[in-house]
């Protein structure tokens, strides 16, 4: 065997080489997008579930507001005010999530992909603080002026601090429910379910991708 037809064989043997890898690496991106997508459409039933959830409830609370207006408790109307307030915000995330999860598409720049699940992530660490948020006023709604005497002052001691109980917590959530926090056992327990657990993994396989391309 001469010099020429060594080196043919050898660019021949190179460029074989070069096809098998691009097909596997295509082979393995597709397998990857594959399982994404699964990971976060298996996300879509429990959000459109809580957005039905929401509007129902939303619908309930603001007839009754309307309803009785003026009529019940100042209590119990910021209370409600509150309450629809928060689950209105908390159902425009979840619609949000909802096209960010169609958009997610491993064929595009795997840096597209990756702004999209971190869009998906911060707007689930939010979701969570605004529905915390809503704690102090399950505690408020069924006050009354007439309560507020001084035969009621045990009572009143024990609703002072139920209330300001529920407060502190929900402000320490929203401050605390931080990705930084991921580790701690409380986060853990808070987030290990199907609005959480997919998307991190979606975000493991991406970059497990980026890593075998690089």
């Amino acid at each position: 065997m001469d010099d020429i037809e060594f080196k043919q064989m050898w660019a021949s043997l190179n460029e074989k080489q070069e096809t098998t890898l691009k097909v596997n690496q295509k082979i393995i991106e597709n397998a990857s997008g594959l399982r994404v997508k699964s990971l976060l459409n298996s996300m879509k039933p429990t959000k459109l579930f809580l957005i039905i959830i929401g509007i129902l409830w939303v619908l309930f609370l603001d007839t009754v507001i309307i309803n009785t207006f003026g009529e019940v408790s100042a209590f119990f109307t910021i209370s409600a005010i509150i309450q629809v307030l928060l689950t209105k915000l908390s159902i425009g995330i979840y619609l949000y999530q909802i096209i960010m999860i169609q958009q997610v598409d491993i064929s595009q720049p795997i840096t597209v992909a990756q702004e999209k699940l971190l869009n998906l992530k911060s707007s689930t660490l939010w979701v969570a603080r605004i529905l915390w948020l809503q704690l102090p006023v399950w505690s408020t709604f069924y006050l009354h002026p007439a309560l507020f005497t001084t035969e009621n002052l045990l009572w009143l001691i024990f609703q002072a601090i139920a209330t300001f109980s529920l407060l502190y917590l929900s402000i320490w959530l929203f401050i605390n429910i931080n990705f930084k926090n991921k580790e701690k056992k409380w986060f853990k327990w808070l987030f290990d379910n199907n609005e959480w657990n997919p998307v991190i993994k979606s975000m493991e396989l991406i970059d497990d991708l980026k890593e075998f391309k690089n």
